[in-house]
């Protein structure tokens, strides 16, 4: 029995220390990526399972005074449990580098007002126990309506998800505010009923949420996601007050290679009056990501650029018409793209993210301060690319308080 129990034990130690160590390294391979995302953000969880194997291990016998193989168990625990707390002593560091963002960029003294713009939101940023049961969500009686036609554009039909306030929530006489949604996935892949959590979220807190659709890579190559985009725009605009939307109160959000597009598209000449952009995790320099890439690199950041854009940059001799393809790239970053009258953006990115680098996104946010554009960057340093996977996770916590508060600053 002794020695069952034992191996009990130093199972616990390490599976615990396993889990821990993912808290901090990046993910070599595509495969590893959901350890090195999900870690971090199930850190409450993590902590709780190694101080129960500390626990267990200081109360057995075996360890107070058994072999050396026994005590490394222990303190493969106590690894695990340290590895398991370092998000989570970032946390209130994080939260002051944001609430200084949001002042800088917004002019506003402290979140604590924007909390009266949005009383239906978080009202913490943080909390230890959500990450446990999960974050309530009060969205059963958010209306949903499914695969509305849009446009058919080269023989692909363009959809998109609304997901509207329940009815018991009076609507404003002009509507609702309305947050147009794109999806990630690399340009690749991916539907507009991803993120529906989050869109269930917001929609029970007073924003009807267009969750939209555009062309893949590599058959469509750029600048099609950005046209698909652009005539979902227009479409909103014009059923915009057939859904409770108020068409003069639109934020554009997007996730990765979503985020980028709109950025990409609230940053055009033409872009219709949208009030706010929200990118988290966006590519926005894509010749620089090209030559600048992570380690290690999980996605193969170059293949993907290739196929959305055509080619390498530095093909530029091989004409695709009159331009390279080092000029696609130039014309599809959205940091090229940045004048003194843009509408507010908020970037929330990553500090471990081995997809898009967040240096890339403190670039974007100095030259559009720079630019004089109000402009939010809050960094999450123990986070990985798509953190807001784990709807509940500590790192998504803090991007819906903050999201919600700028939202209801640029949307009021």
């Amino acid at each position: 029995m002794p020695l069952i129990y034992s191996s009990f034990l130093g199972l616990i130690g390490l599976v615990g220390l396993l889990l821990g160590l993912w808290v901090v390294l990046p993910a070599p391979t595509t495969a590893l990526l959901p350890l090195a995302i999900g870690a971090p953000e199930i850190s409450p969880w993590l902590v709780l399972f190694n101080l129960v194997g500390v626990g267990l291990g200081l109360g057995n016998e075996v360890y107070r005074g058994g072999p050396w193989v026994s005590r490394a168990v222990l303190l493969g625990c106590v690894a695990g449990l340290v590895l398991s707390a370092l998000p989570l002593m970032q946390v209130g560091v994080a939260q002051q580098a944001a609430e200084r963002a949001m002042a800088n960029g917004l002019g506003v003294q402290s979140t604590a007002r924007l909390a009266v713009m949005q009383p239906l939101g978080r009202s913490h940023p943080f909390r230890f126990l959500d990450t446990l049961r999960g974050i309530p969500l009060h969205a059963d009686a958010v209306r949903y309506t499914a695969d509305i036609p849009v446009a058919e554009v080269a023989g692909v039909p363009l959809t998109l998800d609304v997901y509207q306030p329940p009815l018991a929530l009076d609507a404003p006489a002009d509507g609702f505010p309305g947050l147009v949604m794109v999806y990630g996935g690399a340009w690749r892949a991916g539907s507009p009923a991803d993120n529906a959590t989050f869109a269930r979220y917001m929609a029970a807190r007073g924003y009807v949420v267009w969750a939209i659709a555009y062309r893949h890579a590599p058959q469509f190559q750029f600048p099609a996601q950005l046209e698909d985009v652009q005539t979902a725009l227009a479409f909103v605009l014009r059923y915009a007050r057939d859904y409770d939307t108020d068409p003069n109160r639109l934020a554009l959000m997007g996730r990765s290679a979503g985020a980028h597009l709109a950025m990409l598209a609230a940053y055009q000449p033409d872009a219709p009056p949208l009030r706010a952009v929200v990118n988290y995790y966006g590519p926005v320099d894509l010749l620089r990501g090209y030559t600048e890439l992570p380690q290690p690199d999980p996605l193969d950041v170059r293949a993907i650029l290739e196929d959305f854009l055509g080619g390498a940059p530095d093909e530029s001799a091989i004409a695709l018409g009159e331009e390279t393809v080092s000029d696609r790239y130039r014309a599809a970053s959205p940091i090229h793209y940045i004048t003194p009258t843009l509408p507010p953006t908020l970037l929330i990115y990553g500090g471990k993210d081995r997809i898009v680098l967040p240096q890339f996104g403190r670039a974007m946010a100095a030259q559009l301060q720079a630019s004089g554009s109000p402009t939010v960057l809050i960094e999450l340093p123990w986070a990985d690319h798509a953190f807001d996977a784990v709807f509940q996770g500590v790192s998504n916590q803090l991007a819906l308080y903050y999201t919600e508060r700028f939202l209801a600053w640029t949307l009021r």
